[in-house]
């Protein structure tokens, strides 16, 4: 499963209402950091299949979630569980430190 493309329309039902953790990648496509982290992020999309959700938001078309988030610079992860945002981190990152974030959001 490949990272899900969220739009101001979907973020609800594929974030908030998902059945499984989500790990929200809010991103531009001008951000060197983003790029550097786009192919980790599909890696970990892959490995972690039916366990997290992986869901990419482009903050320059997705103003209206960005907002509402709070989302000051990217790249920025934020871990969703039931609905309810249980972590938030600015910043480009290790694999592991991910790896780390999202293991906690699917306990």
């Amino acid at each position: 499963m490949s990272e899900v493309i969220i739009t101001n329309e979907n973020f609800e039902a594929e974030v908030l209402q998902s059945d499984i953790p989500v790990l929200v990648d809010f991103s531009a496509t001008w951000c060197g950091p983003c790029r550097r982290m786009d192919p980790l992020v599909s890696k970990l999309a892959e490995e972690y299949e039916g366990k997290v959700k992986v869901c990419k938001v482009d903050v320059d078309e997705c103003t209206d979630v960005a907002r509402k988030y709070g989302i000051m610079s990217v790249p920025t992860f934020m871990m969703f569980k039931d609905g309810v945002e249980v972590s938030k981190t600015a910043g480009s990152m290790p694999a592991v430190k991910l790896a780390e974030l999202m293991d906690e959001g699917a306990k």
